[in-house]
């Protein structure tokens, strides 16, 4: 069976350790793209690692979710990073 995009989600936080995970708790998205879009965009890197998005019943962990995220059939346009070297420019 072919990955939808358009298929509900839940994003499940990492495990919580010794300190909390400040502002991320599960959370629950009309569809995929958006719920990979929200792991990949705007999850600091500590609260991806050990989080899981459940779509119907299979699961992906950070890996799974960032190879979501490059596939060709991700549907949202992605975050564009600006090389380093323009924002040094822009500083000056």
């Amino acid at each position: 069976m072919a990955f939808s995009f358009d298929t509900a989600a839940e994003l499940f936080p990492a495990a919580i350790r010794k300190k909390k995970r400040a502002g991320f708790t599960y959370r629950r998205f009309d569809n995929a793209a958006d719920a990979v879009k929200f792991a990949i965009e705007e999850l600091p890197a500590d609260s991806l690692n050990g989080a899981y998005l459940q779509v119907d019943e299979a699961r992906f962990d950070q890996k799974g979710i960032r190879e979501l995220y490059e596939s060709e059939a991700y549907p949202h346009q992605r975050r564009v990073e600006e090389p380093a070297d323009v924002l040094k420019e822009d500083a000056a």
